[in-house]
């Protein structure tokens, strides 16, 4: 359309129109190059809004569930459920080495993690019951604080706790005890009190009464320590097995703590 006014422009019979027709040729030809340039841009931005869409696409449907589980796993861990493996035979036979269990953290209240690094000592709150005689609980190693050990209640605040010949007495009354297990011939320690259970503590030991690394040696757990009670064996591994299928021990999936 260009070249045809231009034509015009120089032949005789449209002298007169030649300046006119002129400038129309030239506004003609910059509104064809605006709108080529115009469509050109108009592509570019489309194509960074696709590309931005389909980013955005990606992180919702990969990277916003992946986080959002993480954050779920992080406070079940921190304030529900948490599971540990069995590393010694202080509990037998009641735990094994190989097992491992899950405990409910939040059936004594509700511990704040790293309350014991920000304030000195561990803190809870919603507090629903406390630790009773019988329950096997897994608490804060008090000689070595980044361990979390896994003993017996035995005897609660304010209770005076004694062992006469093996035998547990508890405010100077003899208790059941159907969870102690002796193996060797002569327990290193058969006596030992009597001692008064501090307020805000508990006196815990090992099922496997011949390990004496419990209350009986080091001493009393804070109730503010206690992470949580242990209520079942999910699994279980004999890593002294020969035989591979051996080596779960398949009757103890599943089984309650008592």
């Amino acid at each position: 359309m260009a070249w045809s006014i231009a034509w015009i422009a120089s032949s005789d019979k449209f002298k007169d129109w030649a300046p006119f027709v002129h400038d129309l040729g030239l506004r003609i030809m910059k509104i064809s190059n605006s709108a080529h340039t115009n469509y050109g841009h108009g592509h570019s931005v489309l194509k960074k809004k696709e590309e931005i869409m389909g980013k955005n696409k990606f992180f919702k449907d990969y990277v916003e569930p992946i986080i959002i589980a993480i954050l779920i796993a992080f406070f079940i861990r921190a304030f529900a459920v948490q599971a540990f493996k069995i590393p010694s035979s202080s509990m037998e036979d009641t735990l094994q080495v190989g097992d491992y269990i899950l405990v409910n953290k939040f059936i004594y209240g509700i511990r704040i993690p790293y309350s014991d690094k920000i304030f000195g000592e561990s803190k809870k709150f919603f507090e629903w019951q406390k630790p009773q005689r019988g329950n096997v609980i897994v608490f804060i190693f008090p000689k070595d604080r980044t361990k979390d050990f896994i003993k017996r209640v035995i005897g609660t605040e304010g209770e005076k706790v004694e062992i006469i010949r093996n035998k547990i007495y508890i405010n100077d009354k003899l208790v059941d005890d159907p969870w102690g297990q002796f193996k060797m011939p002569r327990s290193s320690i058969e006596d030992y009190g009597p001692v008064k259970v501090p307020e805000g503590s508990l006196f815990v030991m090992g099922d496997n009464r011949d390990n004496i690394q419990d209350s009986r040696f080091w001493g009393f757990v804070k109730m503010d320590d206690v992470k949580g009670k242990a209520f079942i064996i999910y699994f279980s591994w004999d890593g002294y097995a020969q035989n591979l299928l051996n080596k779960i021990r398949w009757s103890r999936l599943g089984k309650l703590i008592h």
